[in-house]
């Protein structure tokens, strides 16, 4: 029994890996899953940076006189995070596929680009909250400081005030990275061949469902760990800077 068993696993890695070059869907899958995820990340932390200092700044008012404008931008941001928050992250890329993509091509580029966009929608409203918890952790004294130095709001908050944020709140996002990262994994819904999708036309040519999946839950985790690792040290790095 132990030599079959041993016999149905080499056949199961010949067939999930060197049979008709099947290890290309898993480098493509990769090459996918990071395009798809950096593209995301950077559209999330820059929407998110713009939405945590608008209602950052709206909190931070005081006094009974606050500014009109502010205010509205203000609610408009805490619909959109209600919104985003509040609905699975597959009905999203659903309804950006079928639905504000629909008269588009299905081509790996469109494909692509839907899928950052989603998912970089999706997470600009957690980077959002954690870049304005992080905000409000600084001390107020240093806008002031900003201010008395001649920085107007916009110029205080890019050189100042976020910077130190970001300190406090690295972990939080490198989180939010790491689950940016394993939640790509649903683009196989709109026909994306990313690992997932590698690993399911895999299983439907070979009929081996062991490996292929054992594979891909290998290649997440390492690269959960590489950026854990990375994450961590950046952290270090920030840590003792400030001394």
């Amino acid at each position: 029994m132990g030599v079959s068993t041993l016999e149905k696993l080499k056949l199961g890695l010949y067939q999930t890996f060197v049979l008709n070059n099947n290890y290309q869907y898993f480098i493509n899958g990769i090459k996918i899953t990071l395009i798809v995820t950096v593209g995301a990340l950077i559209f999330g932390f820059i929407g998110g940076v713009i939405i945590a200092s608008i209602r950052s700044a709206h909190d931070q008012q005081t006094g009974k006189k606050r500014n009109v404008i502010l205010g509205f931008f203000n609610f408009i941001c805490k619909i959109y995070l209600t919104v985003i928050r509040g609905t699975p992250m597959m009905v999203q890329l659903l309804i950006m596929w079928f639905v504000v993509w629909a008269s588009s091509r299905s081509s790996l580029e469109n494909m692509t680009r839907c899928a950052i966009l989603a998912f970089g929608i999706n997470s600009s409203a957690y980077i959002a909250e954690i870049v304005r918890s992080g905000i409000m952790s600084v001390d107020k004294g240093q806008m002031e400081a900003g201010r008395s130095l001649g920085f107007n709001y916009i110029q205080t908050m890019m050189n100042i005030i976020i910077p130190q944020a970001i300190k406090n709140i690295l972990p939080a996002l490198g989180n939010e990275l790491i689950t940016l990262l394993k939640e790509t994994s649903i683009v196989t819904v709109i026909g994306l061949k990313d690992l997932t999708k590698g690993a399911l036309i895999i299983q439907s040519t070979t009929y081996q469902a062991l490996v292929p999946f054992l594979a891909i839950a290998l290649i997440y985790l390492a690269m959960v760990l590489i950026l854990t690792f990375l994450v961590g040290k950046l952290e270090r790095r920030l840590r003792n800077s400030d001394h």
